[in-house]
């Protein structure tokens, strides 16, 4: 499936110009239109607005857990497979690294463990930093996943770091949640607390070569025992460099795709996770619109100082401050 020929070699300025070159496959197009949506630019938010309509046909696959499990390795294992098994299928690839706090520079280093799909036409990789974005995600990954939708592609994954926080971003977006941990790693034991267990919809134990996989594998499952949901996770052991397991992952992730299938549970859950992702997406406007109304209004940068001369205790400040910026 090759791109077809752009008609000028300048992209055009306008959404639904940029839309009609995204949707008949235009790499290019693709790329700017996610740049666009990243920098909040309006002409991305038109783009993704006339494009929505046409998606929903993608598989969007989570892939999370601590960093240096080897979750990037494996995802480029996990495409090596699909491209042999259908190779007419479009795959795109978000990877979320954490930004700087300060700077909000982030390394973006994912591409390197991709780099053997980089050349690939049916393959579109984009790194992007949280930008501040409290969790995994970006505020921009599932307009970028949308767009990769409407762009053809059949599987999109995913990616972000982190055990907590970055797993609850991740599942309000993903069709299929796939944790990474990784024998003998520290960070792993934190996966093991309760609540992070529930997020996942497969649970795979990378470096499966590794001395304690045998007992990590054992940890999980006495874990999964308390978990009553009606979907067990299974547990798979990888080797991603090598490229073992891979196959046996995909078969689970096909079982959860038809299990999910059943009495509505997949339109449920996107259901859930849109509605979801829409009330985030409203907390962090509000919150930007707060913080710029305390910024410019004297009376209300009065209330959070007579806070800190103990006049005003929090949450009197809170509710103080939410009525004059909210109730208008």
């Amino acid at each position: 499936m090759d791109d077809p020929a752009p008609t000028s070699t300048a992209l055009p300025a306008d959404a639904a110009s940029l839309a009609s070159r995204l949707t008949s496959g235009d790499r290019r197009a693709l790329a700017r239109g996610i740049s666009l949506v990243e920098n909040g630019d309006p002409i991305g938010h038109e783009l993704v607005s006339g494009l929505y309509p046409a998606t929903g046909d993608a598989h969007l696959l989570g892939i999370t857990g601590p960093p240096g499990v080897g979750k990037s390795s494996l995802m480029g294992a996990m495409v090596k497979d699909l491209r042999v098994a259908r190779p007419d299928d479009r795959i795109g690839i978000v990877s979320v690294d954490p930004s700087s706090p300060f700077t909000e520079g982030a390394l973006l280093g994912d591409r390197i463990r991709l780099a053997d799909h980089f050349l690939d036409r049916n393959v579109f990789i984009r790194s992007m930093g949280t930008r501040g974005h409290l969790g995994g995600l970006a505020e921009a990954s599932l307009q970028a996943a949308l767009l990769l939708d409407a762009w053809g592609a059949d599987e999109v994954f995913l990616e972000t770091v982190g055990v907590g926080q970055s797993e609850i971003e991740i599942a309000r977006i993903a069709d299929t949640i796939v944790l990474v941990l990784m024998p003998g790693s520290g960070d792993a034991v934190q996966a093991l607390k309760a609540g992070v267990m529930e997020i996942p919809d497969i649970i795979v134990i990378n470096k499966a070569d590794h001395p304690m996989a045998k007992t990590m594998h054992a940890q999980v499952r006495s874990i999964l025992t308390l978990d009553r949901r009606e979907w067990t996770p299974p547990i798979v052991e990888t080797e991603a460099v090598r490229g073992e397991g891979i196959e046996k992952l995909w078969d689970k992730i096909h079982a959860h795709r038809e299990h999910m299938a059943q009495d509505g549970r997949f339109e449920a859950r996107r259901r859930a996770n849109l509605e979801s992702e829409v009330f985030t997406l409203a907390s962090a406007r509000a919150l930007r619109r707060l913080q710029a109304r305390v910024e410019e209004d004297p009376r209300l940068r009065e209330a959070l100082d007579a806070m800190h001369r103990r006049e005003l205790d929090p949450l009197s400040t809170t509710m103080r401050l939410f009525e004059e910026v909210f109730s208008s």
